[in-house]
């Protein structure tokens, strides 16, 4: 019996407990009470709605569930930021499906909400994905609209979204299945056609007590806004549907008329699954995040038949790079090696730790990969570029820059999964959110900050000691141990991958045994959307 083992996937299997506890939690939406005050209307609910529309035993890959979890107490908080987005089949078409939950605050946007519309957009934008929008919403939340409404990537940026996909060919539709206000009552129109639900939908640009506010008339929302007044007479919707469920099956019978998109081309054979049990995977990986761990035993666990092809397998051992398939596509994978290993030139080298030969390696495995049109795949678990005279002398910096100039400029799909530490510049090169993955998991296990806690504490609390040293105040052992302990905490809690998913800078938290799937999910997606931009890496510093 592997005591190891035993104890990695009880903790392991926890931490999937818990998120399976938490997600339920967040699909309450607002709870009962206002999904009561939806029914009672004769709306379905935001998850209903795309139950309803996807394809019966289909996979929906939800983008930023725990978008906003924790955030705007004051306001009594946002679940989901109010809004319900992701990747589902419509007549066996992937689609985005942005879905508003009018059990939060009626569907109002606060910051966040605006943050998550722009990501599912920018998804459909990078995949050209069919956008179906399901709108319910009252608009800005007033009390914060400094937070979004004027700045690039706030609410207006969605609109400037509609025009350029409507240029570049990319379906919108919309339908409106509640209030429909103010700016947000552009969304709809912009897109490609909108339909909408009589007695329940409207859309106006001021509702009835703000005209008669400004201009002293006294007019009821149905007359201004309704199904019947912009079906018939305004004609600024297209369609009128007698309830919800009808409005889902034209947007259904729509979409099984599509045109093929062009495709990518990126190779796919029949899948398999691994060879080795994928279930292991709770097991192998560490509960305690400085441990080593073999990382070929995670690969050989997520690709095909587990078989994978090594690029350059004794050299720059600290990042394990290769060839797989993952679902049936071809992929190329570059993952941190977490055991200790010893190149050929006799130096120890940690794992987890980004060395000049390994980035050289990746460097080059990345380019391949281009040259290939191979999608990429990258596995974090990284605690940073090693530091030290050894390493600065060798030109850790200008090899670190070589690596995040190929992961920059590459034009092949990047998918990254984070597994555990996301520390510092290895993030960077290891396409963290800034360089453009065109999805980002992370596993529950995940911890994304600018350095480890440990170390970071301890810098904080020599900061904080010689600014109270500076004032006069003597530092006892007690004293240093309180706020040691004060800093520790404070960092604990902003490097959790919930955290990190509240914030958007992970698309969401999944279990170890979704990863296939997800990145599966993402390259059909990304197969839809021909690569266009030639691959050119600019100066390189070698």
């Amino acid at each position: 019996m592997n005591i190891e083992f035993n104890k990695n996937e009880d903790v392991n299997k926890q931490l999937v407990y818990e998120l399976k506890t938490r997600l339920k939690k967040v699909y309450q939406g607002g709870g009962e009470k206002n999904a009561a005050k939806q029914k009672e209307k004769g709306k379905l609910l935001a998850r209903e709605r795309i139950a309803y529309l996807i394809d019966k035993d289909s996979d929906f890959l939800e983008v930023g569930a725990f978008t906003a979890d924790g955030m705007y107490a004051e306001q009594g908080g946002c679940p989901s930021a109010g809004v319900v987005c992701g990747i589902g089949y419509v007549s066996g078409r992937q689609c985005m499906i942005v879905a508003n939950d009018a059990t939060v605050k009626a569907g109002a946007w606060f910051p966040m909400t605006a943050k998550k519309n722009l990501r599912a957009q920018e998804i459909a934008m990078e995949n050209r994905l069919p956008v179906i929008y399901l709108v319910d919403s009252a608009g800005v939340y007033l009390p914060m609209q400094d937070e979004i409404f004027p700045d690039k990537e706030h609410f207006g940026r969605m609109f400037r979204n509609n025009a350029i996909m409507s240029s570049e060919g990319i379906v919108q539709i919309s339908a409106i299945m509640g209030a429909c206000v103010a700016g947000g009552a552009y969304l709809p129109i912009m897109s490609d056609e909108a339909m909408i639900v009589d007695k329940t939908g409207s859309v106006f640009l001021a509702g009835s007590y703000l005209v008669k506010s400004a201009i002293g008339e006294e007019v009821d929302n149905e007359t201004l806004g309704g199904a019947t007044t912009h079906c018939e007479i305004s004609g600024v919707t297209d369609y009128k549907h007698p309830n919800d469920q009808a409005c889902l099956d034209s947007i259904k019978n729509i979409m099984s008329m599509l045109g093929a998109p062009q495709i990518a081309g990126f190779d796919r054979i029949t899948p398999v699954k691994p060879k080795e049990k994928e279930e292991e995977l709770y097991g192998i990986f560490p509960e305690n995040r400085d441990k080593p761990y073999e990382m070929m035993d995670i690969i050989n666990r997520l690709v095909d038949g587990s078989e994978f092809e090594e690029y350059k397998k004794g050299y720059g051992q600290s990042i394990v790079c290769g060839l797989g398939r993952i679902d049936g596509w071809a992929v190329g994978i570059v993952a941190n090696q977490r055991k200790v290993v010893k190149s050929k030139k006799g130096e120890m080298q940690f794992g987890g730790v980004i060395y000049s030969d390994s980035a050289d390696k990746a460097s080059r495995f990345i380019m391949n990969c281009n040259q290939k049109k191979i999608p990429l795949v990258f596995l974090q678990d990284v605690t940073g570029f090693m530091v030290g005279s050894r390493s600065e002398h060798g030109g850790i910096i200008k090899d670190g820059a070589k690596m995040v100039n190929a992961v920059a400029n590459s034009v092949v799909p990047k998918f990254t999964i984070v597994l555990g530490n996301s520390y510092g510049a290895g993030n960077y090169a290891m396409c963290g959110k800034a360089y453009d993955p065109r999805l980002i998991y992370a596993w529950p296990t995940a911890k994304i900050a600018v350095m480890g806690g440990s170390q970071a504490a301890k810098t904080l609390l020599q900061i904080q000691e010689a600014s109270l040293k500076a004032k006069g105040e003597l530092i006892t052992p007690e004293k240093q141990a309180e706020l040691l302990k004060e800093i520790t905490d404070k960092y604990d809690s902003q490097t959790t991958p919930y955290y990190a998913a509240s914030r958007l800078w992970v698309d969401g938290i999944i279990d170890p045994l979704e990863t296939r799937k997800v990145i599966s999910m993402g390259i059909e997606a990304a197969n839809q959307s021909p690569i266009t931009k030639k691959f050119s890496v600019g100066v390189i510093q070698t």
